[in-house]
């Protein structure tokens, strides 16, 4: 086992361990997960069961090597709400399955073609500041949930109370991260989340506009439930099987263009936080696959794209236990959570402002996380060179850059934030010369 870190990739700790820190795994994932389904009229418990399923298959491929975890992706989203308007869910299925297998295809052509050109078009300049962007375009994420009711980033939804839970579980898990000891310390995010979870309880007792926590959804909800099947109008349960035409396909397969380079992005954040070459070993063609796998495996389910989570690398961040173990762990209990729907109930009922309040700080140390690559890797700032192309990546990914065109019969292309910075740093990278002149003016 490394001495940099507490459990290196292989190593599996022992159980009374294992299940906390897997569970930790589970609360930072939850809520993007079920949001995605929320969003697109599918099922939530559908879609814990394939981000479940699909990371155990993402594990399998990678030969249980890349501790990563595979969620609903939010890239998909307005191509799931189109389509499915427009021909129905079981086509917006079968243009996902299709994006999945175009993974695939990409995936033989990068283990063809060698690793060489991933070293040229990624250098540290570019990767460093892809990881930066990764981190700080999820930002507004963390404080519209820490200060806005609702999430929605209006001022006249700006509230002191969740401005406050957000704080207060902040600084629990910033004083567990930083003052706790051994075991104990692995598990800030965790202790963050259930101190704020108790101070929100607490101070509902006593004052009204702290109750946001409702139990009414954990007696509602089933003790068990098949997760695969839907439910009609009628009341009926089935099997949504794809379907396919040649508009979803193509949708999705373009979609899927960003989602690669997000995918890149985040491979690239855990190399560096893990301290391992992935690109290398398993290989970038491995994750590929293992990631369009996962997501074609969700489609024959009926369940959303999937994706690997900025939220969970932040949690390794933090904590230093990079376990593929805990990974699998995180995903076994988000399979049995979707057969359960009381145990998801229960995550249901952590407030907005609890989640924002740690969000802040895993979202900070994927930031973080880029910057040590550029200062360890020793990028040259006097060098006009990086400094255009670390600038550019910045500016495009955080700003909310958008690329966006109409390719007819009603469809538009997109290619927008992290996708667009990193595909635009590579370029810069491979058109501007080495030998630019490194003394800025």
């Amino acid at each position: 086992m490394s001495t940099e870190n507490i459990f290196g990739p292989h190593d599996r700790p022992p159980v009374r361990q294992w299940i906390p820190l897997s569970f930790q795994h589970v609360f930072a994932m939850f809520g993007a997960t079920i949001l995605v389904p929320l969003l697109t009229g599918l099922n939530t418990s559908t879609a814990l069961f394939t981000a479940g399923t699909g990371t155990l298959l993402y594990i399998a491929i990678t030969k249980a090597q890349v501790p990563t975890f595979l969620g609903s992706s939010f890239a998909f989203i307005p191509a799931l709400v189109a389509i499915s308007q427009e021909y129905g869910a079981a086509y917006a299925m079968g243009g996902a399955l299709s994006a999945g297998l175009f993974y695939c295809l990409v995936a033989v052509i990068v283990k063809c073609s060698g690793r060489k050109w991933i070293d040229r078009a990624l250098p540290p300049v570019v990767i460093g500041s892809v990881i930066m962007v990764i981190g700080l375009n999820l930002a507004p994420t963390a404080i519209n949930e820490a200060m806005y009711i609702g999430a929605s980033g209006t001022a006249s939804d700006y509230s002191l109370v969740y401005v406050s839970i957000a704080a207060v579980t902040l600084a629990i898990a910033v004083i567990a991260t930083i003052f706790l000891k051994g075991f104990f310390n692995t598990l800030s995010i965790l202790i963050g989340l259930v101190g704020g979870y108790i101070f929100t309880l607490i101070m509902g007792i006593f004052f009204p506009a702290y109750r946001l926590i409702d139990f009414s959804v954990i007696t509602e909800a089933r003790w068990f439930s098949l997760p695969f099947l839907q439910l009609d109008s009628a009341g009926h349960f089935y099997w949504m099987m794809p379907r396919f035409n040649v508009v979803a396909v193509l949708t999705f397969i373009i979609v899927s263009a960003s989602t690669m380079c997000e995918h890149i992005g985040d491979i690239l954040t855990t190399s560096k936080v893990v301290g391992k070459n992935f690109y290398e070993t398993p290989g970038l063609h491995r994750t590929l696959i293992g990631d369009g796998i996962a997501t074609a495996w969700a489609a024959l389910w009926g369940g959303p794209p999937n994706t690997t989570y900025g939220e969970n690398i932040g949690v390794m961040a933090i904590t230093k236990v990079y376990s593929v173990w805990v990974i699998g762990g995180a995903a076994v209990i988000a399979v049995i959570l979707s057969f359960c729907q009381k145990f998801g109930a229960i995550i249901q009922t952590i407030p907005t402002p609890v989640i924002g309040g740690i969000c802040m700080l895993l979202y900070g140390l994927i930031a973080s996380s880029g910057l040590r690559t550029i200062v360890e890797s020793g990028v040259d700032y006097q060098n006009k060179r990086n400094l255009t192309i670390s600038s550019v990546i910045l500016v495009i990914g955080i700003g909310g850059g958008l690329l966006r065109f109409s390719l007819g019969s009603g469809f538009v292309f997109s290619l927008g934030g992290v996708a667009l910075a990193t595909v635009v740093g590579i370029v810069l990278n491979l058109i501007i010369p080495e030998d630019t002149d490194s003394e800025t003016e």
